[in-house]
């Protein structure tokens, strides 16, 4: 395969990554991996960090959408980012001391479950009738335009939102994975924020933490200008007719791309974890 052929057939990858990355709010990595390492046989430690440099970019474009259209809750997405971040840490500092398999083989499990429970949501629920006493003094309620009108909501249940969010920033310290797809159920299925915001808000602290990575992997000379570019400028447009759909796309298909995307998701780390193959990462 010449170079043309190449950057073309990379660039119509990372623009398909990146619009499931904004419609679903886990970020491009989910589908860039993968495509990488098995499509092109690239490196998997190259791969990881263009992956990176493409999460932050469809952050940056498709979180600057959401937040200027109402949709994200940058209050709720910096209060979980603390939660996140103290997760990776630890989860990096134990990693040298659990085994990385069985851990993907749970964590498979436990999306696979999520997944099934996403997919049974025909719309979103009611939500939270009043709001958290938490949320209350952290100012956390917010609204979102749905046909024209802005619609409040209520935020509930922060204590377990901030331990599951702690939980996915410890899952992706430890694996070396991205953790959209916690953040996405922690905020919607625990705390009722409505999906959309959700997804969006999720999209909006996933290029945080993407960016503090993507450092560490400059740092060590894994990011390739001429693997990363065509990937970031795919998923950059990707990311931009994402963000654009979201607007108009109903609950039920959104809840659909999610479940299957985080149950392919899942199975890909319980084969990880039964083939032993993180352990190598």
């Amino acid at each position: 395969m010449d170079a043309g052929t190449f950057t073309l057939l990379l660039a119509l990858g990372s623009i398909a990554a990146g619009f499931l990355g904004a419609l679903t709010g886990l970020g491009g990595g989910v589908v860039l991996v993968p495509l990488l390492t098995l499509g092109f046989g690239v490196d998997l430690r190259y791969a990881i960090g263009a992956s990176l440099v493409s999460v932050i970019a469809t952050s940056s474009a498709a979180a600057a959408s959401y937040v200027r259209d109402g949709y994200s809750n940058v209050r709720v997405g910096m209060f979980l980012e603390v939660a996140t971040t103290i997760g990776a840490v630890v989860g990096a500092m134990i990693a040298s001391s659990v085994p990385v398999s069985a851990v993907s083989i749970v964590f498979g499990v436990v999306l696979l479950w999520s997944a099934i429970v996403s997919l049974r949501q025909n719309t979103d629920g009611a939500g939270p009738a009043t709001a958290d006493r938490i949320a209350t003094a952290l100012r956390l309620d917010g609204s979102f335009p749905v046909d024209g009108h802005l619609q409040t909501y209520h935020v509930a249940h922060v204590p377990g939102g901030w331990g599951i969010m702690f939980i996915a920033g410890g899952l992706s310290g430890l694996l070396g994975i991205g953790s959209g797809a916690l953040k996405v159920l922690a905020m919607d299925q625990v705390m009722g924020l409505p999906f959309k915001v959700s997804t969006t808000t999720s999209n909006f602290m996933i290029g945080v933490t993407a960016a503090a990575s993507a450092g560490l992997y400059l740092h060590r000379g894994y990011i390739d200008p001429g693997l990363t570019m065509p990937v970031m400028l795919g998923v950059l447009l990707g990311a931009t007719l994402g963000a654009r759909l979201l607007a108009g796309a109903q609950v039920r298909m959104l809840r659909l791309v999610f479940g299957f995307v985080i149950m392919a998701l899942g199975v890909q780390m319980i084969w990880h974890g039964l083939s032993g193959s993180l352990a190598h990462v």
